[in-house]
C-alpha cells in the first residue's frame, strides 16, 4: 500500500483580525506583577470547530507583543481550559499548521486544583526555542491548534471555560491565559485556579513511560541497498525484499496507472542508481506513477537514511505539474482512525500543491485519520525553498521524539501522539497530486532518483555517523545487505 491522505486545504492562512474584546465577557484580566516591567501581551482566539460538540475541539490562537521588549518565546506558556466529559477521558494534542512551525509548538494536558462548572482540565500550549522571539509590535501569527478524546469518541465543548462558538474571527480573548516564565500576564484562569509554573507540564519533559535510546551498537541489525539492478523485472529486486507497484489506486489522480516499467536503474556517475519517472499529458489516462516499497514490515525505531536526488523541471516539455516526491515509512490505515496507523514523510513539491504555489517540502508524522468524513490526525515541519539535486535525508525514531534532517540539519521533531506503534514499510513513490498544474497536453516526465537507502534497528545515528557507515559499506564493496529481523 503506498495510498497517503493528505489534509485538504491544510495550509490556508486566515488573516488575522485585531479585534477588541468580544462584548459580554465576565472578567478581566487578573493585575500581576510581569516578568519584566516592558512585558505585555494580548491573546486572540477562534474557533474552527463552533458546534456545541465535535470530532475536536479547535482552538486557535496567536499572540501579540502589546509591550516595549523582545521576548523569546519559549518563556511563554499559554492556558485553554475545558471540562473533561468524564474524569477517566484522556485527550491528545495536535498542531495543523502555524506560521512558526508545529515542531515549534508544544501541547500538554493539566488537570485543575479547584474544578469549576465549566473547566476541570487545561491544555498547555509551550514553545520551544527554534519558535525565536517577539518583537514589539510582532504577532505570532496562526496557530491551527486542535484536541480530540483519545477514543476517538465525540467531545462536548459547549461547557468548557474557554470555548466560544460564536468567535469564528480572531479577536482578543480574555479567557485564554499567558504565562511569562510562570507570571501571569494576560487573561482570567476559572475561579481559585490562577496559572503558576507546573514541572509536569514541561515542553522539555519526555513522554510518561519513554525509555533512552540504547547506546549505538555496532553490531545492530541493518537494511542497506545501493539499488545494482538492471530492470525492476530483475528477480534480485524481489528476493532483497522489494514490491514494485503496479495497476491503478491512490494516492493521486484517479484513474493514473502506476508503471513498473517506469521504475529503472540507470548508471550514474559510474554507479546504479533508483529512477523513479512520472509521465503524465494532463490526462488521468494518460498519467504514469512509480512506487517501490519493502515486501516486509519490520521498520520501526531506529534510523532511516537515503540519498535522493529530486527535480524541479521535467526532462522535456512543459513544467508546473504538481507532482510529489518522497521517502517515507508506514503502517498501513485497516479501518477509519486505526490506532495501529502511523507514518514518517519527506514530501518535496517541486511545483506546489494543496493551495501552494510553489517549491515546499513536507516532513509530515501522522498518527491517523479518518478518510471520510476527512480527520486528519499529523503534524509537519515545512521549508519554502528549492530543493532541485542531490540531498541527504534521514530521520530517527526513538521512544521520545522523531528527528527529521536534511543535509545534515535538523528541519523537524515531533513527539507524542505520531510515534509510529507497530512495525512500518519504507517506501518511495513518485506521484501526481492533481491535474490542475499544467494543463497543456504535451508530453512530459519528471524523474526523482535515489543513490541508497539505509536503516539501523534501534540506533539513533547522527548524520555524520550514517554517512561513515555509508561509507565504509561502499568500500567494502556491499551492494547489499538485510539484517533485519522479520516480525
Amino acid at each position: 500500500m503506498s495510498a497517503r491522505p493528505r489534509t485538504t486545504s491544510r495550509r490556508a492562512r486566515l488573516a488575522a483580525a485585531a479585534a477588541i474584546a468580544a462584548a459580554g465577557l465576565a472578567a478581566t484580566a487578573l493585575t500581576v506583577a510581569p516578568a519584566s516591567a516592558a512585558d505585555a501581551f494580548s491573546v486572540q482566539y477562534r474557533t474552527s470547530a463552533s458546534g456545541a460538540t465535535a470530532d475536536q475541539s479547535e482552538p486557535w490562537l496567536q499572540v501579540t507583543n502589546t509591550g516595549s521588549s523582545t521576548v523569546a518565546l519559549n518563556r511563554i506558556t499559554l492556558r485553554y481550559y475545558f471540562k473533561a466529559d468524564g474524569p477517566s477521558t484522556t485527550y491528545r494534542f495536535a498542531c495543523s499548521w502555524a506560521v512558526k512551525g508545529c515542531g515549534n509548538i508544544t501541547g500538554t494536558f493539566g488537570t485543575l486544583a479547584n474544578p469549576t462548572a465549566t473547566a476541570d482540565r487545561y491544555l498547555e500550549i509551550g514553545f520551544t526555542a527554534g519558535a525565536g522571539s517577539l518583537a514589539p509590535g510582532q504577532s505570532t501569527g496562526d496557530m491551527q491548534l486542535r484536541f480530540y478524546r483519545s477514543d476517538w469518541q465525540t467531545l462536548t465543548q459547549s461547557d468548557d471555560y474557554s470555548f466560544s462558538g460564536t468567535q469564528t474571527g480572531y479577536a482578543n480573548w480574555q479567557k485564554v491565559t499567558l504565562q511569562e516564565d510562570g507570571a501571569l500576564i494576560w487573561g482570567t484562569a476559572p475561579a481559585g485556579n490562577n496559572p503558576s509554573p507546573s514541572p509536569s507540564s514541561s515542553p522539555s519533559s519526555s513522554p510518561s513511560g519513554s525509555t533512552s535510546t540504547p547506546p549505538v551498537d555496532p553490531n545492530a541489525p541493518v537494511l542497506f541497498d545501493d539499488f545494482s539492478y538492471n530492470t525492476s523485472a530483475d528477480a534480485a529486486v524481489q528476493q532483497h525484499g522489494w514490491t514494485v507497484k503496479s495497476g491503478q489506486g491512490g494516492p493521486g489522480v484517479s484513474g493514473a496507472t502506476w508503471s513498473p516499467a517506469d521504475v529503472t536503474f540507470p548508471t550514474v556517475g559510474g554507479s546504479k542508481v533508483l529512477n523513479l519517472r512520472l509521465t503524465t499529458d494532463g490526462t488521468a489516462s494518460g498519467t504514469k506513477e512509480t512506487e517501490i516499497q519493502t515486501t516486509a514490515r519490520k521498520f520501526k525505531n531506529g534510523t532511516y537514511a537515503a540519498r535522493v536526488k529530486f527535480a524541479d523541471a521535467p526532462n522535456s516539455g512543459p513544467d508546473g505539474d504538481h507532482v510529489n516526491q518522497t521517502f517515507f515509512a508506514f503502517t498501513p490505515l485497516n479501518a477509519p482512525m486505526d490506532p495501529n496507523y502511523s507514518e514518517q514523510d519527506f514530501e518535496y513539491l517541486p511545483n506546489g500543491g494543496w493551495g501552494e504555489q510553489s517549491n515546499i517540502m513536507y516532513e509530515t508524522s501522522w498518527e491517523t485519520y479518518n478518510p471520510d468524513p476527512w480527520n486528519a490526525v499529523n503534524t509537519h515541519g515545512e521549508q519554502r525553498q528549492s530543493y532541485d539535486g542531490w540531498h541527504l535525508l534521514q530521520f530517527t525514531i526513538d521512544n521520545s521524539n522523531i528527528t527529521y534532517y536534511i543535509d545534515g540539519q535538523v528541519v523537524a521533531t515531533h513527539g507524542e501522539p505520531y510515534l509510529p506503534e507497530t512495525p512500518q514499510f519504507i517506501d518511495f513513490n513518485h506521484w501526481l497530486i492533481d491535474l490542475a498544474g499544467q494543463y497543456s497536453t504535451t508530453p512530459r516526465s519528471y524523474d526523482q532518483q535515489v543513490d541508497y537507502v539505509y536503516f539501523v534497528k534501534d540506533q539513533v545515528l547522527s548524520p555524520a555517523q550514517v554517512a561513515s557507515n555509508i561509507a565504509a559499506l561502499r568500500t567494502a564493496g556491499t551492494a547489499f545487505k538485510d539484517t533485519v529481523p522479520a516480525n
